[in-house]
């Protein structure tokens, strides 16, 4: 049975307050649990014992309320089975631009915000994880390449000027945490994820696929399951972290001494580090790229968090010379459930 917010009552298995106190397990309330991130980080959540309660405009086995986080009713209806957390892991996405206008990225990545972090406060909650991005670091000198060197992005990174409605909003929905933090005491951890999604790109022309994929492990991508393994290590750490901010991104094996020369000459900076790197791409058929324009730093999430991505370039490159399957997703025809549901 699903939930809508005009027929608000738990579904079977899923513990209301009265049920559970909040004591070890607790109860997650998981937003965009239909999505990519979210068909895996629901079932990682109940491997840690925890309960979850799905919430998301379209259908899906975690799914437990069919609503959207912009519709103060289906967030009270959430909440309504009793939740000791949230994970905000719904939003409208980059490639959703093209898909629906500028206020519906407002209602949904902003209000649907604001509307949990206002309900987690009136239920007393002492964590908040929120999903957001590292494209919202990106300013439009830094898409067009302007700078003669790679761009080194953290958390110290800015002014921060996002070139698209998307990041505008996902800035936004951070600074809803941090104002929430300030002044309720409700602990936020925001994590700016990099590119984990399984389709194509749909701006890069000098690669693509799987080869596209692969070289963004060395720079700004990392892998669907480790998204959602920073997400569990997040909600655990929230009430020690207090506020904080963390790029999620695969360990880069650069450093800020080679910025020049990966804007320059990429490849043999790559094979600097992987010397059989230019071999083992050729023997698929695929290409190291000629120049990169920015690196997203990890690090404070390694110092900070004690979490590292499990899965780097050097994993990819095992898989290559061993001749085993690539250790990421790649699906060229992936269509979020969301837009399933539109076309249905």
């Amino acid at each position: 049975m699903r939930l809508t917010p005009d027929h608000c009552r738990p579904a079977a298995g899923i513990p209301t307050a009265s049920q559970s106190a909040k004591v070890g397990p607790m109860r997650i309330l998981l937003t965009g649990s239909s999505g990519w991130l979210g068909r895996f980080l629901a079932p990682r959540l109940r491997d840690a014992g925890h309960v979850v309660v799905g919430l998301d405009v379209a259908p899906g086995p975690d799914t437990d309320v069919l609503g959207s986080v912009a519709d103060r009713a289906a967030v009270e209806c959430a909440f309504a089975v009793g939740v000791d957390a949230v994970i905000h892991a719904g939003a409208l996405h980059k490639p959703d631009i093209a898909r629906y206008p500028a206020q519906a990225f407002i209602d949904v990545n902003v209000t649907g915000t604001l509307n949990l972090l206002e309900a987690a406060r009136s239920a007393g909650h002492d964590r908040f994880v929120l999903t957001s991005t590292t494209s919202l670091m990106i300013d439009q000198s830094i898409r067009e390449g302007a700078s003669k060197t790679a761009v080194w992005l953290d958390e110290r990174s800015g002014p921060l000027a996002p070139r698209n409605i998307y990041g505008v909003t996902k800035l936004a929905a951070e600074g809803l945490c941090r104002l929430f933090a300030i002044q309720h005491g409700l602990d936020c951890v925001v994590l700016r994820t990099a590119r984990f999604f399984p389709e194509d790109d749909d701006t890069h022309a000098h690669l693509s696929g799987e080869n596209l994929k692969a070289v963004e492990f060395l720079h700004r991508r990392l892998t669907v399951e480790d998204a959602a393994e920073a997400h569990v290590v997040a909600l655990d750490l929230a009430p020690k972290l207090g506020f904080g901010v963390f790029v999620i991104s695969a360990a880069s094996p650069f450093i800020r001494a080679e910025a020049a020369a990966l804007r320059s000459d990429a490849a043999a900076v790559i094979a600097r580090h992987f010397p059989d790197a230019p071999e083992l791409f050729a023997g698929r058929g695929w290409v190291l790229p000629t120049s990169i324009g920015r690196v997203y730093d990890a690090r404070h999430a390694e110092r900070t968090m004690g979490f590292r991505c499990r899965t780097g370039f050097a994993d990819v490159l095992d898989a290559l010379r061993e001749g085993r399957e690539l250790p990421f997703a790649h699906d060229p025809t992936y269509v979020p459930a969301k837009e399933q549901q539109r076309m249905a």
